[in-house]
């Protein structure tokens, strides 16, 4: 099963999916190939597969990824290897843009899809940026501010929506949801 947390940066997809994994021992995360630079903090293989632009341009050429974005004027996508292979052994739990997310769920016919929304009010969303670890500037504060109705346009597409107030609540709930779907699933 894959499980998919959207939500405009900021809304808490990392950190959720994070402690998801934490306490839920059936729960694994899979790298997105991105062409940004590595961060403070980013751990090759682990938070994503960093590749050039050119590099991440010819594995679409290649048709090896199943869904790509560009955000902020970088390459993230979902390798196809990648997933088919650690979907075999648990369930999946993968932040992606709504974008992604439509076009997973168009793609993939042979694993079960989970998607959930993370909403958070505009206010604390510039907040949460302002006060990120990797210290966006102001410009990147815009631009990801920008894109807030962009992405809240496309809840339609979700299974789940939740409003992330709380880390506590919303990290209990979404395990509540992947219990009840895997469940189902069998």
């Amino acid at each position: 099963m894959l499980v998919i947390l959207s939500g405009v940066a900021g809304s808490g997809k990392d950190t959720i999916k994070k402690e998801l994994i934490k306490r839920m021992n059936n729960v694994k995360s899979i790298p997105s190939f991105t062409s940004r630079p590595q961060r403070e903090g980013d751990v090759p293989g682990q938070t994503y597969i960093f590749l050039s632009k050119e590099e991440f341009e010819e594995k679409i050429r290649n048709d090896e990824i199943y869904e790509y974005d560009i955000h902020h004027n970088h390459y993230y996508g979902t390798s196809k290897k990648v997933l088919n292979e650690e979907s075999k052994s648990g369930i999946i739990v993968k932040d992606i843009d709504v974008n992604g997310t439509e076009l997973l769920k168009q793609n993939l016919k042979n694993i079960k899809i989970v998607t959930i929304f993370l909403r958070v009010p505009k206010e604390e969303l510039k907040r949460r940026l302002e006060n990120r670890i990797d210290r966006p500037s102001e410009a990147e504060i815009i631009l990801r501010l920008n894109r807030f109705d962009y992405e809240e346009s496309k809840i339609g597409l979700y299974d789940y929506v939740l409003k992330n107030d709380n880390l506590e609540k919303t990290v209990n709930i979404i395990e509540e949801i992947i219990k009840q779907e895997s469940k189902d699933e069998k």
